[in-house]
């Protein structure tokens, strides 16, 4: 048996070192202990806030916050927003809550670039909303602050653009795995809603980080479901078109909630309420809602636990799906942070258990009981709501442990989030990326070429030549381009128009006509150009359309002064290696 020698062991060793894949690794654990602790000091910050405003810890919150005087409910979330409008308008130049949305930006758009000091933006709004009451989920800025120290992290290391949206992706993961003890879970939501790439060479790593954030969020609060449901079981078949009728109906609850959200936001505008005002009349408008019904307030995980128990009656679920949904646009809607997950269970459990007690009512030899179709409606309702149907059923799984209704959970969830898509192409993050401009249709190539400006891929081997020059300038002119086109500027730069041989017609080959004819007689006036500052997408379709292998570049479409000119072969090589390199990704 032969042994290595020192060098060949040093050499080893130096390539182990090296490996993209180790480093990965190793960043993948550092990600995942980062996400842990961010979840832990998140919730321990949103206690000690609630503590500030209502006196109290812990998650049974409507309980105790019914006890409270009227006016010390209505005004605790009037004080969080007054602090979150103020914060916005004197500390916030994004002059709004960040959240689930930016991460997924960041990763499409930026190379997983993010800036920490948004994430702790975002980390101190998110608090003092749930803190004072105001109607969000906690696990979306968990997710933001998360991926916020990742991209720290990528960025102190200087990591290329790959391995930045991969370790961004591990810091997802591990805030996701450590906020709701689901790891497997956490893979997927980062694998599925921000990178969209399950590559082995993404997934090991972000596999890595999930398992090290579940780890350290157990080791703190201890490995337990988030709600404990008695056993069910599916009593028949017959009950399945039951769960697809559900399904359909949690895709209008979340198309409502989504509705909702819009209205609120574009009412504020429309009234031209200061941005600092926004979230102290949202808290007020809020805290009158949980005098009746303080179900509504905070995250809402007791009001959910008890529908899963089916403790609650028929009118209150109902009554409470409308007064959340309202509750809920009210504090998204008008600047104050958290996110939409913990939301979109309680309206799904309300749902779930209103169809529930009404099917069991007609059908009750056929019913598993109306706290199955509580968790049934949970899925559906947030995997519209998230427009990542896969992870929100390993979600449901991992924070019920009910294996039994598995299949009804997919069923109903997969029917919500089809109808979700058509109407809103995507859920709720999707929607907020659409109104801000931001489309990310079109997978990787498509983005590459949305993020690519004209100016980058524009050539400078264009040749020129005077409005005044004779026929026999331009025939000079034509032997120096390789793609027989000459461009027509007059003297400032500007661009007039194009000659190429088949302008000249007759006069390519007759120099009779040299002495009378001049360029601006023979050119193109008016030819297609491309501005240098369109993305290469809408270039594409420029190409397509007007049908030119060559265009001209301006400056601008006042200044129309050259700059260069596009090439469809480049555009075109540009397309297809980000195909192949994507596809080469893909094949690790």
């Amino acid at each position: 048996m032969a042994f290595l020698q020192p060098r060949e062991l040093t050499d080893r060793a130096r390539r182990l070192a090296g490996n993209k894949q180790i480093l990965l690794s190793m960043l993948a654990v550092a990600a995942g202990l980062l996400g842990g602790g961010g979840a832990i000091a998140f919730r321990e910050a949103i206690q000690a806030v609630q503590f500030g405003f209502f006196g109290f810890r812990g998650e049974l919150f409507h309980s105790q916050v019914a006890d409270h005087p009227w006016w010390w409910i209505l005004l605790a979330p009037a004080g969080g927003g007054l602090i979150v409008g103020l914060f916005l308008r004197f500390f916030s130049p994004e002059r709004r809550a960040l959240g689930v949305a930016d991460v997924i930006e960041a990763s499409a758009l930026r190379g997983g670039r993010m800036s920490l000091n948004s994430g702790l933006r975002g980390f101190f709004i998110s608090v003092i909303t749930i803190g004072s009451g105001g109607s969000a989920g906690r696990e979306g800025p968990v997710v933001h602050f998360a991926a916020a120290l990742s991209a720290k992290t990528a960025r102190l290391l200087h990591l290329d653009r790959s391995l930045g949206q991969t370790l961004l992706g591990c810091g997802v993961a591990a805030g996701v795995a450590a906020s709701f003890n689901a790891p497997i879970a956490g893979v997927f939501f980062a694998l599925e809603v921000v990178t969209g790439n399950y590559a082995l060479g993404a997934f090991a790593p972000v596999v890595i980080a999930s398992v090290t954030g579940t780890i350290v969020s157990r080791a703190y609060f201890g490995d337990f479901p988030a709600f404990v449901l008695p056993p069910h079981e599916i009593s028949s078949v017959l009950e399945f078109p039951a769960f697809a009728l559900l399904g359909a109906m949690s895709a209008v609850i979340a198309m409502s909630f989504v509705w909702a959200t819009d209205v609120v936001r574009r009412t504020q505008t429309r009234l031209d309420l200061p941005v600092w005002l926004r979230p102290c009349v949202a808290g007020l408008c809020v805290g009158a809602i949980g005098l009746m019904f303080p179900q509504v307030m905070g995250v809402g995980y007791e009001a959910t636990d008890q529908a899963l128990k089916e403790e609650l009656a028929l009118n209150l679920l109902i009554v409470l799906i409308v007064l959340k949904t309202a509750a809920t646009a009210i504090t998204l809607g008008s600047g104050f942070g958290g996110g939409v997950f913990s939301p979109s269970l309680f309206l799904g459990a309300m749902l779930g258990g209103a169809f529930g007690v009404v099917a069991t009512e007609i059908f009750p030899h056929l019913s598993s009981g109306h706290g199955a179709y509580t968790l049934v409606g949970m899925g559906a309702v947030a995997g519209a709501v998230l427009g990542a149907p896969i992870s929100t059923i390993l979600i449901v799984f991992e924070m019920t442990g009910d294996y039994e209704l598995t299949i009804a959970v997919m069923i109903a969830t997969v029917i919500a989030s089809q109808i979700m898509a058509t109407v809103f192409r995507s859920g709720f993050f999707g929607w907020q990326l659409a109104e801000r401009g931001v489309n990310l249709a079109g997978g990787r190539e498509g983005r590459v070429l949305r993020e690519t400006k004209v100016r980058g891929v524009m050539k400078q081997d264009y040749v020129t030549v005077q409005p005044a020059a004779t026929l026999q300038d331009v025939r000079v002119k034509l032997q120096q381009t390789t793609y027989a086109e000459v461009f027509v500027v007059d003297e400032e730069g500007i661009l007039v128009g194009t000659v190429t041989l088949i302008d000249l017609a007759g006069d390519a080959f007759d120099r009779s006509h040299d002495a009378e004819v001049r360029v601006i007689d023979v050119c193109r006036r008016d030819p297609p150009t491309a501005l240098q500052d369109d993305d290469l997408e809408e270039a594409m379709w420029f190409l397509e359309g007007c049908g030119e292998e060559h265009v001209a570049v301006i400056d601008s479409p006042d200044g129309e002064k050259l700059v260069g000119v596009l090439h469809e072969r480049d555009v075109l090589a540009l397309y297809h290696h980000t195909v192949l390199e994507t596809r080469n990704q893909e094949r690790i």
